[in-house]
């Protein structure tokens, strides 16, 4: 019986299939996910590992299932035990700088698409403890107390004065300012004497930091009244988003205490929304609009004078001014979305689809923030978005598309005839293609399948179980969606299960002969059946194996017959029954007289025999008539036949093998012999190793170099399969050249090439007789040929007579005489150093030329710096001794501004000419003039740059410009000429 609350479920369903309203099309095709709650940026202190980190992501649809990507790679919390996601929301315990930093991305997904949030970074910032000095003030002066704390997301300060729970109350003379946390006094009173601590509070992480406290000490001079000094004003610009809370913080020191006031420059009064707060020190716009951007002006006031700060609040980040909505198109028609944001500077535009980047190909045109696809079909349904983005941010906005289609079973139609053995399990699928997903249901000839009388699931899928003939019938799917229907049918026969009644047994056969496998079944009538032969795995071919293997017997018999059969015939053989229904299989192996030998074992091994035993074959009623050894080694292919000294009769069960190479690897196996051939061979012996002192001396031998004191001597390492042994090593043999006795280094490393003997005795470049030689653990081997090698060299003196001039601001140019001759070659000059203070040597840049050269230049220096310098020889030992260091300074550039400015003007055109700016020895050369134009009125500097005397401006005749003009060089810009004054035209 239906439950009740399901009744009226498929009730519901079925009438809004029957009526097709429009509020039934409304209700069903838009339900991809939507953001209720993206995340944001996050600073955290580098200091709180026992804390975690929030980042907050909610969505809606249905169902809402999201994960999370940091900087592009999936997380795990699976796999993570610091990180885990609670109501799509990721929490990250024990934070760790290194590991959590980052760029995160959250993204919620659906059977309708999915969708991305905004990009949130979490930073970590260092937290820095300063050291409080008294502050001295004098009385009416004002002061700044710095609170200091570093870059943080959600944190509010406060002050204490001298001791909790006293704090600082803000009023029209005293500020703390929510952007830096420091504390303003515009005035200070004989009151304000004390101890002053910041209070920092972590709004995301509940911690409270504490400053150390700065005195505050009043002098004994009284100072007098003095105009406004803002000390804090806002930037200029004002970057802000859309619908945000703008507060812009302005306070001013002063005698008597300032009044601050607000107002637009544009004259335009403040809405009602915007709130004054801390005695107008901070000014607050909620909800920020387009119609808020404009020019703000702080105005700080007393009877001394006055004072202003104005910036200007626009919306660098991108906002939307266009978006597209939810879209539902039947196929083949054509969908345009826009979307449009405004920011500074103008945003791009990208799309993406469930969350993947849209190109632009074939029917999907991408231009600016506009998609175009032609001739929809069903698989451009999904969630897209439209992604601007500028450098101050990136936004999202996302819509549904639903390309529609009435179902229908042009890819996955019912088989026309099903069939199914009795007392098996049918599933029948009904997968239409539809869009909406269409709702199915199942008949049985002309009647109504109930979910009661049979398995129906909700993807369609019919599954009966245990069917028998009464299950057979006709078998109709319908499916129905907003925008039509369609059917699919198949006809069910239920047949009787097949039976093997003859099957083929195990059997042994001699070689030559011939044999029948039976393998008979009864089967149904309906059915068609199909016979196949598997051999060792393998199934038989039997047009390319007909010599040997053929099909016989009729439509209910695959008899497999098997001629002149060979020793590689033996094995198991499986005859395979196919129906439409089911699959069968019945097997028998097949012996082929004679059986392998087993248990081959090695007795003895020496470096060039082996002796061997085994276990006898079974000869199956056909006598052994001999043996035969076979071997196989890493170097070989396959297994190769092995020489004994006497024939192998098949009475024996042992065998000396000879010729074998030494330090070589081996395996050895049996093959047994009889009168029909040669049977399978045994399974192989264990690997074996042989044994002999090392034949073959180390090559290549050589060497020299090195640095100061060394003999470096070189040699090619004897490959493994040559070592004959284990402990092998080398035996490196050296003396001077022309002497009789032999020093010898023993080195137990068999893949070493490189020995170096160290003494400061031995004179540099000095001729060494040397040799190599090799050893095992059964004794010592020949040594190489004698060689003779060089001793390293070492330069022993360093350059004289080292000289250096500037050429420029940035390059010197270092000039010494050469090392004079000696055994030692001089391969070059290296290490140029250079450092800006005699007293840090270790601050070196180098230079390094080969050959015999005794110039160098040394370039991208810093302008009117003393450099020092020195220089040594080298060679393949390395550097000698360096120089005693010199000192050079680069030149400066020019300390005079251009003379004799004279300027004419026409029209709009200003014309300026000057006297040319020379430098003195010192000074780098003049290469331009810069022209430096300062606009009033938007506050513009522009810098005109020229090789000449001479410059031509256009002005605009509405503002008044200062120009000053500045001599070139490559140590920088000179000084600027007397500023020049055009005021308005």
């Amino acid at each position: 019986m239906m439950l009740p609350w399901k009744q009226i479920v498929l009730l519901s369903i079925t009438g809004c299939l029957a009526s097709l309203s429009p509020a039934c099309t409304e209700d069903v095709i838009f339900q991809g996910p939507r953001w209720r709650t993206e995340p944001s940026d996050l600073i955290l202190p580098i200091n709180s590992p026992d804390h975690q980190a929030t980042l907050t992501c909610e969505a809606e649809g249905s169902p809402p299932p999201q994960y999370w990507s940091l900087n592009g790679t999936l997380i795990d919390p699976g796999h993570d035990y610091r990180r885990r996601v609670s109501g799509g929301s990721l929490i990250i315990s024990n934070l760790d700088k290194d590991q959590d930093s980052g760029v995160y991305q959250c993204t919620a997904f659906n059977t309708r698409g999915s969708i991305l949030s905004r990009r949130a970074s979490l930073q970590f910032a260092f937290k820095t403890q300063m050291v409080r000095s008294a502050v001295n003030v004098r009385e009416g002066q004002g002061v700044v107390l710095l609170c200091g704390p570093p870059p943080h997301s959600g944190l509010t300060f406060a002050w204490i004065f001298n001791q909790y729970p006293y704090f600082v109350q803000q009023d029209s003379r005293r500020f703390i300012s929510q952007e830096t946390g420091s504390l303003y006094i515009a005035k200070v009173e004989p009151s304000d004497v004390g101890n002053y601590t910041c209070v920092v509070n972590n709004t995301i992480t509940r911690e409270k930091a504490l400053s150390s406290p700065t005195p505050l000490v009043l002098r004994n001079d009284v100072m007098g009244e003095y105009e406004p000094k803002i000390e804090v004003h806002f930037p200029d610009p004002v970057p802000a988003a859309k619908e945000s809370v703008v507060k812009l913080e302005c306070f001013a020191l002063g005698s008597p205490v300032p009044e601050i006031s607000w107002r637009r420059t544009s004259g335009v009064p403040f809405p009602s929304k915007v709130k004054m707060k801390n005695s107008n020190a901070v000014l607050e716009i909620p909800n920020f609009q387009q119609d808020d951007s404009g020019t703000y002006e702080c105005m700080a006031e007393n009877r001394r004078g006055k004072n202003a700060a104005r910036g200007r609040i626009s919306f660098h980040k991108p906002h939307w001014i266009q978006t597209m909505t939810d879209s539902a198109l039947s196929i083949e028609e054509n969908l345009f979305w826009e979307c449009k944001a405004s920011g500074k500077p103008k945003p791009s535009y990208s799309w993406l689809k469930n969350g993947e980047q849209v190109t632009a190909e074939g029917r999907v045109q991408i231009e600016n923030g506009a998609l175009s696809i032609t001739a929809l079909n069903l698989s451009d349904s999904g969630m897209y978005q439209c992604v601007a983005e500028n450098k101050h941010g990136t936004i999202y906005y996302s819509a549904q598309l639903m390309v529609l289609s009435a179902p229908h079973f042009t890819k996955t139609p019912l088989k026309t005839l099903l069939k199914a053995r009795s007392g098996s399990e049918v599933t029948l699928e009904c997968k239409p293609e539809a869009s909406p997903p269409a709702i199915s249901l199942w008949k049985k000839g002309n009647e109504i399948l109930q979910r009661s009388e049979i398995s129906l699931f909700s993807n369609g899928t019919l599954k009966i179980a245990n069917v028998t003939k009464r299950d057979a019938a006709s078998y109709t799917c319908v499916a129905k969606n907003q925008f039509g229907s369609a059917s699919t049918s198949g006809r069910l026969i239920i047949t009787e299960p097949t039976r093997i009644t003859v099957r083929p047994t195990n059997m042994e056969i001699i070689v030559g002969e011939s044999i029948v496998l039976p393998c008979q079944i009864a089967s149904d009538p309906a059915l068609e059946v199909t016979f196949s032969w598997a051999f060792n795995g393998q199934l038989i071919d039997f047009q390319r194996d007909g010599d040997h293997f053929e099909r016989v017997g009729g439509s209910v018999s695959g008899d497999l017959m098997i001629r002149n059969i060979q020793l590689n015939h033996g094995g198991k053989y499986v005859c395979v029954i196919d129906t439409e229904v089911e699959s069968l299989s019945t097997s028998a192996i097949l012996v082929v007289k004679p059986g392998p030998p087993d248990k081959v074992t090695v007795e003895e091994i020496t470096d060039s025999t082996a002796q061997l035993s085994w276990t006898p074959s079974r000869d199956n009623g056909s006598p052994i008539t001999g043996y035969s050894v076979q071997a196989r080694t890493p170097f070989t292919v396959g297994w190769q036949a092995m020489d004994t000294p006497e024939v192998v009769t098949g009475n024996m069960l042992t065998a000396t093998v000879v010729g074998l190479n030494a330090w070589v690897e081996y395996e050895f196996r049996v093959v047994a012999r009889n009168a029909v051939g040669l049977g399978e061979p045994s399974p192989s012996s264990a690997k074996t190793r042989t044994e002999d002192t090392p034949d073959t001396a180390p090559t290549d031998v050589g060497g020299g170099g090195g640095t100061k004191s060394e003999l470096v001597i070189t040699w090619e390492p004897v490959p493994e399969e040559l070592q004959n042994g284990d402990g092998f090593g080398y035996i490196i043999a050296f003396r001077p050249a022309g002497a009789v006795t032999w020093t010898r280094a023993v080195i137990s490393t068999p893949g070493v090439s490189r020995y170096i003997f160290r003494n400061d005795t031995i004179p540099p470049f000095s001729p060494f007789d040397i040799k190599v030689g090799a050893y095992n653990n059964r004794g010592e081997g020949p040594f190489s040929t004698i060689t003779t090698v060089y001793s390293a060299e070492d330069p022993s003196v360093p350059p004289k007579r080292v000289r250096a001039r500037s050429l420029s601001a940035a390059q010197i140019e270092v000039m010494w005489e050469a090392v004079p001759d000696m055994p030692e070659r001089v391969l070059g000059y290296e290490q140029v150093v250079y450092w800006e203070d005699d007293t840090k040597p270790d601050t070196i840049g180098k230079v390094r030329i080969t050959g015999n050269y005794t110039l160098v230049n040394i370039t991208g220096l810093k302008a009117n710096t003393a450099f020092y310098l020195s220089v040594a020889a080298f060679n393949t030992a390395g550097p000698g001794p360096q120089s005693a260091p010199i000192n050079c300074t680069t030149k400066k550039p020019p300390d005079r501004a251009p003379l004799n400015i004279q300027w004419t003007m026409i029209g709009s055109t200003l014309t300026l000419h000057w006297d040319p700016v020379v430098a003195t020895e010192m000074e780098s050369k003049v290469t331009g003039y810069a022209v430096v134009v300062k606009k009033h009125r938007y506050n513009e500097i522009n810098t005109i740059f020229t090789n000449k005397t001479t410059a031509e401006l256009s002005l605009s005749a509405s503002d008044n410009y200062l120009i000053q003009i500045k001599a070139l060089s490559e140590g920088g810009e000179g000084v600027g000429s007397e500023p020049i004054h055009i005021h308005k035209l």
